[in-house]
């Protein structure tokens, strides 16, 4: 018999196994000689109440057991024969589209200009130690992609997209812990997604697949209007006839490549803002009311959006226990962003608050034409830079003095490892940005009393929120709108917006790509 149940429980009854057991056979009413077997559908934190809760939805096998399913990669075959796809970045939407394709037969070959995720590590600890960026190997760029190392967050639930199950069982077999299956905010953490981000990569290569880091695509072979390859690193030629092109939201030279080849190219929505750090101890206790947080307890988070003169403010990736990073992919500017190792244990909690920019804000970049929202990005990420002294340094301020509008005599200790210096960050903002966060820190303090605070701090710039760029596809075949066989993807295409969201883009193009190549 098989049943399924909705369980709202104390932490400490949900987290051991043994106590849930009783519960489920109380509740069921099942005798103490039957043999059970409890499996977790979804787990989330309640804590709304004084009391923190967990809800469970379980399904409860009596008498007989799960029927196991079959590994994702017992499915596929060699494809080293087959057609060629050719594939740009190895980030989520490369990778995922490379499975995909392997699935359907054909051999997928993908380049990327960073290099291979633990020789990448050298490139990060440059930038943290010594604030010397590489543009072709940092936060953003290189095998995994951005999510690798800030955080791996996989937020993204909605069935629209894709089979976001199928996805989370591919980073499970390859190395993800069984939790994100079930988790309602799912994390896979920036120590443990890199060897996840390796064994997917030996799954495609062991297939057949063929990857090449190192190998910057700086140009597009096209004939009449149809994609017969690229060129890498300047000089070599590779011809296919379907590339798909999943370079990230941060490969400016994409989007000029694209530009100076009169490829369509549009404007697409985005934020900007900073990035907020709080004691982790601090946000647990705003938010479940306990000091210190029990143990049963995942470190707390939160999810805060206001309107603000016609714009969205919003917090974005929210990381509990987490560290603020350097994600500049320039020499010469200042991006930050935030990420979280699997056990969140750090005492910082961040995220960024961002504002929604507006036609309006891009009107000085208007010669810019489509990458008005890139060099507006630009802009401000120099600036930032301009404020310091030539490293990774960043300008901050106390959340207190930002609203009352003074210098930070000093600065709250914080986690981010190039150091930060006291500035007036509305002196480096575009006012009516600084304007919108003054309003909505204090509309977010009534939602969460204590969040406006001394031991808070704005630490910027947090610009890399989304793409500023879409570049175009149809509906139906997902080839760019005036290219055959390109087939734009992911983040950096502006269809996606995290891992999964831009793993199951990933899928959906390869899918689309397989479909007319078999026809």
């Amino acid at each position: 018999m098989i049943k399924t149940i909705e369980l709202v429980l104390p932490p400490e009854i949900a987290s051991d196994d043994l106590k849930l057991e009783t519960v489920v056979r109380d509740h069921l009413r099942i005798k103490r000689s039957s043999g059970i077997t409890i499996e977790k559908l979804r787990r989330s934190v309640d804590a709304r109440s004084r009391n923190p809760l967990i809800n469970l939805s379980l399904r409860i096998f009596i008498d007989e057991s799960p029927e196991p399913e079959s590994p994702y990669t017992s499915s596929l075959a060699d494809v080293s024969s087959s057609p060629e796809v050719i594939i740009v970045g190895s980030g989520p939407a490369g990778y995922f589209a490379a499975l995909e394709l392997i699935e359907r037969g054909f051999r997928p070959v993908i380049f990327d200009r960073g290099k291979d995720v633990r020789t990448r590590r050298k490139d990060l600890r440059s930038i943290q130690q010594f604030g010397i960026v590489n543009p072709d190997s940092n936060y953003c760029f290189g095998e995994g992609g951005a999510g690798t190392y800030s955080d791996g967050k996989l937020y993204t639930r909605s069935q629209k997209r894709g089979d976001v199950r199928k996805a989370l069982k591919i980073l499970v077999e390859h190395g993800a812990s069984s939790d994100i299956l079930i988790d309602a905010h799912p994390h896979i953490g920036s120590n443990k997604l890199p060897g996840v981000v390796q064994n997917i990569r030996k799954t495609i290569t062991d297939l057949g697949g063929e990857i090449n880091f190192n190998s910057a695509v700086t140009g597009l072979i096209i004939k009449d209007n149809n994609i017969a390859g690229v060129i890498v690193n300047n000089s070599a030629e590779r011809l296919a006839s379907s590339v798909i092109l999943s370079t990230g939201h941060s490969a400016r030279d994409i989007f000029y490549l694209l530009g100076e080849l009169k490829i369509r190219i549009e404007p697409k929505p985005f934020a900007l803002g900073m990035r907020i750090e709080h004691p982790q101890e601090l946000i647990d206790e705003i938010r479940y009311r306990q000091k210190p947080r029990s143990r049963h307890l995942p470190p707390a988070s939160y999810n805060l959006t206001t309107q603000v003169y016609g714009r969205g403010v919003y917090s974005f990736c929210m990381c509990p226990g987490g560290l603020i990073v350097p994600a500049a992919t320039s020499p010469g500017e200042i991006v930050v962003n935030g990420m979280s190792m699997s056990r969140r244990s750090s005492e910082f909690a961040n995220a960024g608050i961002v504002v929604s920019i507006t036609e309006e804000d891009l009107r000085p970049y208007s010669q810019h034409g489509n990458l008005r929202g890139l060099e507006f990005q630009r802009d401000l990420e120099s600036r930032f830079f301009k404020s310091g002294d030539g490293s990774q340094n960043a300008p901050a301020q106390r959340i207190t003095d930002f609203l009352e509008h003074r210098i930070s005599e000093t600065l709250p200790k914080t986690s981010y490892i190039p150091g930060v210096h006291s500035y007036m960050l509305a002196e480096l903002l575009p006012a009516q940005i600084g304007r919108s966060l003054k309003i909505a820190l204090k509309n977010f303090e009534k939602k969460m009393k204590g969040f406006i605070t001394d031991e808070a701090c704005f630490v910027g710039l947090e610009s890399r929120t989304s793409s500023p760029v879409r570049i175009p596809r149809e509906m139906d075949s997902l080839e760019h709108v005036e290219v055959a066989g390109l087939y734009p993807c992911g983040e950096g295409a502006g269809y996606a917006g995290g891992i999964i969201s831009a793993a199951l883009d990933g899928q959906n193009v390869a899918r689309a790509l397989a479909e007319k190549r078999h026809h």
